[in-house]
């Protein structure tokens, strides 16, 4: 008996600088994103991941009405730990600086830029990011959104912290606009239980989320809810 698909993959976008061997369309390799889809004065305040965001958004939300759920486990850093040297200087904080040091801080300038008033959320799950976003995304669906945009990037640690991290996190972004409905050429996402016994498996990072998307994966295991999740064509 096959276990009926708990979502569909209509679309996605990826952002991974420096990537290797790949045609895939979907993705940008650009070191520098243009950014091109919201205006200049907030474009500017964008790191490289931020640009990168708000261009894949763009492309999967056309109309700017979807849902938003975005998921960072280390957001952007180094912002932060520059305004902490600035205090331990006793030096003035830059309140630009500040407030794109918020987690939500890249959703708001997307959804300022854009226009889309609608619902959006920042989260932070200790790892296990990419099971948050679709829990959180199956309960928009299921109280009657016909479709949600779920993101997930990281940033590579600071140098003086990435001795701390292990394996090391690259930089990396990837947004699907995910819908209950079934349709041509959308992909299904299947949850499958892991044994309880399963050996532990480092949970994945938006690098390992478009291999998988990309077919160089079969799985990506969750460990916390005891998930492996698969992504085949929808037939």
């Amino acid at each position: 008996m096959t276990t009926p698909a708990m979502m569909y993959v209509h679309d996605w976008r990826a952002w991974q600088p420096g990537r290797r061997g790949t045609s895939q369309p979907r993705i940008s390799i650009a070191e520098k994103p243009a950014g091109g889809h919201v205006p200049a004065m907030l474009r500017r305040r964008l790191t490289g991941i931020g640009r990168a965001l708000c261009d894949m958004l763009a492309e999967l939300d056309v109309d700017a009405d979807c849902p938003l759920l975005y998921a960072s486990r280390h957001g952007d850093g180094e912002r932060t730990l520059e305004m902490l040297n600035a205090l331990a200087e006793e030096a003035p904080l830059s309140p630009a600086r500040f407030g794109l040091s918020v987690h939500n801080a890249i959703p708001g300038v997307y959804s300022i830029g854009r226009g889309n008033r609608r619902t959006q959320q920042a989260i932070a799950a200790s790892g296990d990011e990419f099971a948050a976003l679709l829990a959180d995304a199956r309960g928009y669906l299921a109280q009657g959104e016909p479709a949600v945009i779920v993101a997930f990037a990281d940033q590579a640690i600071p140098e003086r912290f990435a001795a701390h991290f292990t394996p090391p996190v690259e930089s990396a972004a990837v947004a699907l606009r995910l819908s209950l409905t079934p349709a041509q050429g959308a992909w299904a996402l299947t949850p499958r239980p892991l044994a309880r016994d399963a050996p532990r498996e480092e949970s994945p990072q938006p690098s390992d989320l478009i291999d998988w998307l990309c077919g160089t994966r079969d799985e990506l295991h969750c460990q916390r809810p005891h998930q492996a999740w698969s992504l085949v064509r929808a037939e």
